[in-house]
């Protein structure tokens, strides 16, 4: 088994005014050549956007994009005419393929929207753009690791362009879960969304990042009432 720590204080950070970013991998004017990427796990932004501000009208391509609202409404737009609001509790997907435009608001001017912005390289190039986002139901994470994202369009939660699997867990003090990798090969990277748990025998707070690979499983223990996102995903790019 191998790991990589990355405390919450070790991210990189930009702020904009508008943009409170830290960033737990190499993105834009931060950039360490020890953290590019966890295997195609590219970009982990942790973005908090001010009252009525946002990304203008921008491009993407070749890049599956996740968002995971943690509080406050996103207002997404794109060139294939999707317009959507993504609120805490949703996860939205878009497959850039081929070349997309989207912009992302804060849809309310009285307080800030808190996001994560993931980008994961996909197995497969040029592929038609195409928008996705579900609503999670209460309790569906709550002391267990719910699937959010597959590579199967008829599987639970949204789906990629790439053999990757991500679980949400909302778990109380004192729960334990075992982890089974998916598929051979891969790895996972755990990010703390809120509270303290043990993986692997690795103390993490709110905000660390921890990866795993060469593993067949790992053993995740909440240490208080804790919040966490699992990613997994291949180790090779």
């Amino acid at each position: 088994m191998k790991t990589v720590l990355h405390k919450a204080n070790t991210r990189g950070h930009a702020n904009h005014g508008w943009l409170d970013s830290h960033h737990t991998f190499s993105f834009a004017n931060y950039y360490n050549p020890e953290r590019v990427h966890f295997g195609v796990l590219r970009v982990l932004n942790d973005d908090r956007v001010a009252g009525g501000k946002g990304f203008n009208t921008h491009p993407h391509d070749n890049m599956e994009i996740i968002s995971i609202p943690l509080d406050g409404d996103l207002e997404h737009k794109d060139s294939m005419g999707n317009v959507a609001v993504i609120r805490k509790g949703d996860v939205q997907v878009m497959s850039a393929g081929t070349g997309i435009y989207h912009s992302e608001f804060n849809k309310n001017t009285d307080k800030e929207v808190k996001f994560l912005q993931i980008w994961v390289f996909p197995n497969k190039k040029n592929v038609t753009p195409r928008y996705d986002q579900i609503t999670l139901q209460s309790g569906q994470t709550k002391n267990k690791l719910f699937q959010i994202l597959s590579p199967n369009s008829n599987d639970e939660g949204v789906w990629i362009h790439q053999d990757a699997w991500f679980h949400l867990g909302e778990l109380e003090a004192g729960c334990q879960e075992t982890y089974k990798i998916r598929k051979p090969g891969n790895g996972v990277y755990a990010f703390i969304l809120d509270g303290d748990l043990t993986i692997e025998g690795q103390a993490l707070n709110a905000r660390d990042g921890f990866g795993v690979w060469d593993a067949d499983s790992i053993s995740i223990s909440a240490d208080s009432k804790a919040k966490v996102l699992l990613m997994e995903v291949p180790m090779e790019v």
